[in-house]
């Protein structure tokens, strides 16, 4: 794990969508950036499940035993990232008349990690009038991956260039590119402002 750059306190509790999570390129950078403790990260095993369910649908070298070492690698990293929605939670949102009935168990375990963001590509299925009320945002990757290389730019130019070096074969531009095809094209443009001397 790399060591720690930042001294402060974690200050944002970000919970991740299954959505997110998905893209290999969206999944490193988040996770360097809380291996360099400028986020916190959190997930629940519900939205683990999906993330790994469709990539065993949609990648043919993804496995159940790919899903599994994937699950343990991150749990293992992050021991205090996985934070289960209790009957509470769900209770709390009951009455809430959402969008898209599937991010109920989310907004669930935002409230179980005390998430100050939720990051997902979905925002449009978490109306502001209801999170702002249960006290978190929502945010695009691409909103925080570039709100973060605002305020940690030199945090985030290592957090790129430890995503390359645990990717074989990856290099700035590959890099680059699966964050556009990923919807980020803002972010790699604001990652190449970086690695542009």
């Amino acid at each position: 794990m790399p060591a720690p750059l930042n001294p402060q306190p974690i200050q944002q509790v970000v919970l991740t969508d299954a959505n997110v999570l998905y893209s290999r390129v969206l999944r490193d950078y988040l996770l360097y950036a809380a291996e360099y403790r400028i986020i916190a990260l959190a997930w629940s095993r519900s939205i683990i499940d999906e993330v790994c369910e469709h990539l065993i649908a949609n990648l043919p070298t993804f496995t159940t035993e790919s899903a599994n070492r994937l699950i343990s690698a991150m749990n293992e990293t992050f021991p205090f990232a996985e934070r289960n929605p209790q009957q509470e939670h769900f209770e709390r949102i009951a009455q809430l008349n959402l969008p898209d009935e599937d991010d109920r168990h989310v907004i669930a375990a935002a409230l179980a990690a005390e998430a100050d963001i939720v990051c997902t590509a979905n925002i449009a299925d978490f109306p502001q009038q209801i999170t702002k009320e249960l006290g978190f945002v929502v945010m695009t990757p691409q909103e925080l991956i570039c709100q973060l290389i605002m305020t940690h730019p030199d945090t985030m130019l290592l957090v790129h260039k430890t995503a390359i070096a645990n990717l074989p074969g990856a290099t700035d531009q590959s890099t680059l590119e699966a964050l556009r095809r990923a919807g980020a094209p803002k972010a790699a443009i604001a990652i190449t402002q970086l690695i542009t001397p």
